[in-house]
Formats: structure tokens, C-alpha cells, sequence
């Protein structure tokens, strides 16, 4: 999976056309979210192919900022504090969360600036390393 960060204008019918022509590319959004910042739309959604989305978006005059490596974790839903316990030992390791949110599966998806060493926190989170 990857994630498709994206700069929408802020008008209506933008994020209508986005979903138009990935939909016709035959990528489907699995997760993700969009928000206005400073008068710009910006989104990340999550999908299997991410050069297929670029490509789609990029030849429908969308602006695709980056396609980012994503970390999927499933943290334990009847356990309180699990996304702030996550986000403590990625900051304590010094793995900076850019993005974050949810997919269909009611799955944690960041997005991190150390992919490789965000990637071990989350092997050993999956294995419950970090159980208390």
C-alpha cells in the first residue's frame, strides 16, 4: 500500500473530480482524508498502486506531492491510550509522524519520516514487543 499525498484547489467539485479519475484509472481509495490549509485542499488517501494513482491524477492536471511508503498497524481497539502509546515510542526514537489515519479496516496508517526505522517500531509493536 502506498500513500498519494495530494494538493487539491480549494473549490467545490474538487475532491469529486480526484475521486472521478482515479475511479476511471481503476484505483480505489482504501483510507485516507483530506483537509483545507491555508486555502489549499490537502490529501492523502491510501491505495495499492500509487504510481498507477500518480500517473492518473498527474495526467488529469492533479498535483501528486509525494507517493509515500506507509506503516499499517492494527492497534487493539478495547485498550485505551494504543495511539498515544505508539506515537510516545516513535517520538522516543526519533521517527517524526507526518500523517496519520485510518483505512477501511480500521487500521492505524502513518506515514513517518524515518520509513526504515518507523518500520522496526512497528514489526515489534505487531510482535507486542511493547506490551505492558
Amino acid at each position: 500500500m502506498k500513500d498519494l499525498q495530494i494538493i487539491l484547489n480549494n473549490q467545490p467539485g474538487e475532491l469529486a473530480r480526484m475521486g472521478v479519475v482515479l475511479g476511471t484509472a481503476g484505483v480505489s481509495l482504501e483510507g485516507g482524508g483530506v483537509f483545507v490549509h491555508n486555502d489549499l485542499g490537502i490529501a492523502h488517501f491510501l491505495v495499492r498502486d500509487g504510481e498507477a494513482g500518480r500517473k492518473a491524477l498527474e495526467t488529469a492536471g492533479i498535483q501528486v506531492e509525494k507517493v509515500n511508503d506507509v506503516l499499517i498497524q492494527k492497534l487493539k481497539q478495547e485498550v485505551p491510550g494504543q495511539l498515544g502509546k505508539i506515537c510516545r515510542i516513535m517520538a522516543e526514537n526519533e521517527v517524526n509522524i507526518l500523517t496519520q489515519y485510518s483505512d477501511h479496516y480500521n487500521q492505524l496508517i502513518l506515514v513517518v519520516d524515518d520509513y526504515d526505522k518507523g518500520s522496526k517500531i512497528s514489526k515489534e509493536w505487531k510482535k507486542g514487543d511493547y506490551d505492558e
